[in-house]
Formats: structure tokens, sequence, C-alpha cells
């Protein structure tokens, strides 16, 4: 076979070496989205061998006892002997010694005065009173904000007024609440409403939530109010025959229709609470003028009525530090 001559020739003329042409800068935008490409392509198939659930969504029952290959064969876990394998041990448990917690007692854990309310804005209460589901003519108690759905249930010692969304309220309601803050106050009389804070015990709440108990008044304050009422200008023996046989009919009345009384205060803070005009207290008609809601101390500036040297009343003010009107308890 005759020899390639053209392949020798080929090989045997020295060639120049090939200079770097660098690419043009309209280029680089292709070449590095084939790059891309090529490295996602390359990492799509190195994750498809690292894929698992997200943590907690898969939980295999552990199935103990079923065999040394699970490791939780033969003893399940629980090692040899002892109560801890055999039973059960309690909390707090020390071996029949006298627990930790009789020895030291438990501190801190309660809080005595605590109180569990339910808050209520006005702003959903407008929207309730908007799509007619509560009527601004008659007083809203929390029998009426539970039936009407604006509260999905009520907390153990009643609700409470919050004014987030006051500018929104504009109908004048009468509300009947457990606590009311300062400013859902001011923003209800401002429409034209009032707010009366009322003192509700668990059990009362439970009761007037369903239908057994009247959620505004007691059987003292109803009489009273009737009383107040249907007063004349009558003294002596027929005012107090006419008021004795009025209370008689109360009574009569209240047992006809509700079941349960509606109790009142009996701690002294709540019956400070509740005799605070600030915090429009069923009870503060009960505070003379002048004087203040504690049952323990004397408001500041009081005067105390005294008899001056011609017999006459006079006006004396204890000195406390030498200043007139200050502390005077």
């Amino acid at each position: 076979m005759p020899p390639r001559l053209h392949l020798l020739s080929r090989a045997s003329t020295p060639t120049a070496h090939t200079t770097y042409i660098p690419l043009a800068p309209f280029l680089y935008p292709s070449i590095t989205r084939i790059h891309v490409q090529q490295h996602q392509s390359r990492r799509s198939a190195s994750i498809l061998s690292q894929l698992s659930d997200t943590k907690g969504a898969y939980n295999k029952r552990i199935r103990v006892g079923r065999g040394p290959s699970s490791g939780y064969g033969k003893t399940s876990g629980r090692g040899h002997k002892g109560q801890k394998q055999h039973g059960k041990v309690p909390a707090g448990f020390n071996g029949g010694q006298t627990p930790d917690w009789v020895v030291s007692g438990t501190r801190g854990e309660k809080q005595h005065f605590n109180t569990q309310l339910s808050p209520i804005n006005l702003n959903r209460i407008q929207h309730f009173l908007n799509a007619e589901r509560l009527d601004p003519t008659q007083p809203i108690t929390l029998r009426e904000l539970a039936r009407s759905r604006c509260l999905h249930g009520v907390a153990r010692d009643g609700v409470k007024l919050l004014a987030r969304g006051k500018e929104e309220l504009t109908s004048a309601v009468h509300l009947v609440v457990s606590r009311a803050s300062k400013e859902a106050i001011a923003a209800v009389e401002k429409a034209g409403g009032s707010v009366t804070t009322r003192y509700y015990t668990p059990f009362a709440v439970k009761k007037v939530l369903g239908g057994q108990m009247d959620a505004v008044h007691s059987l003292q304050s109803r009489i009273m109010l009737d009383i107040a009422t249907n007063s004349e200008d009558s003294e002596g023996a027929e005012a107090t025959e006419r008021e004795a046989a009025t209370a008689t009919e109360i009574v009569a009345d209240e047992r006809r229709r509700y079941r349960f009384r509606l109790p009142d205060p009996t701690s002294r803070k709540d019956l400070e609470y509740y005799r605070d005009e600030r915090h429009r207290g069923y009870l503060s008609h009960m505070v003379a003028e002048g004087k203040g809601p504690s049952l323990f101390f004397r408001t500041p500036g009081t005067t105390k009525l005294g008899k001056g040297k011609d017999g006459s009343a006079a006006s004396k003010v204890k000195k406390v530090g030498g200043a007139e009107g200050g502390r005077v308890w």
C-alpha cells in the first residue's frame, strides 16, 4: 500500500500557534445561562438522593419487643429490673423519702386576685349593630353579647369593654359589663350611650347566660328602684306599708321569672371597684358627695364638721404637718 504522502507532509510542516481571540461581550450572558442550566441539572440530580419528609410530618409508631434488629427488642428499651422497668414512677417520687414539694412547699403558683375576663372591643359591637344582630334600644349585657355570637363564650368572671376601634362607634348604646377601660367609657359616652360595670360571680355568669338569672338587677336593687320610682309624698305607717307590699310583690315576681338571684360583691376589693364613679360602678350612688369609694381611707381634702365657740356648726380641717386639707388618715 503506498504511503500517505499528504499526511506525512502535513505532519512535517510547522504550524503556527493559534492566538486566543476573546468572545464578543454580547455572548457572555448566553454562555453563562448555559453553564448555570448545566449546573442546576447536575444539582437537582444530586438532591434526589437527599429528599426526606418535613420534620414532624411522618411519625411512625415504634413497635417494641419485636426482636433485636429494631433495637427495641427483649427489654423494649426499659433495661433490666427495677421499678422503672416493672411499672411507672410518679412525678416527684423520691423512693419513699419525703417529697421536695412537701419539705419546701410551693410558692408563687397562685394568683388569688386574678380575674379571667373576655375582651370585647367597640368596633366589633358597632359591626354587630350595623348587621342588626344587637338591639341598641335595649341594654346590652353579656347575655346579649353571647347570644348574638358577638362573643364566642364568656370567661369565668365576665366581660371587659376595650376601646379598639372607638372612632368607628356611632350608635348610642347602653352597655352592662364587668369591667371597662377609661378610653372605652369616654368613647361610649361621647356617642351618647352609657356604660355600667356590674359584679358577676362565676356561678352568676353561667346562670345569666342560661336565662336563669337577671343580668342587671339584683333583688335588693329591684326593690329600691321600684320604691324610688313609685314613691309618693306620704310619710309614716302608710309609706312603710306601701314599701313592704312593693317588696313582697317584687320577691314573688322574681321567683316566677328567675330561679336564681344575682349576687352583690362582698369583698372589699370588689366593693371599692364598683363604688367608684370613675369605673361607672353600679354601686357608685351609695357614695356620699365628697366621699371616696374606699372603705378604709378617707378622701384627701375632705372637711370634718365641728362646733365653733358660739355653738354653731363650723368647719374644721385636721392639720397634718402644718398643712390644711392634706392627709386626714
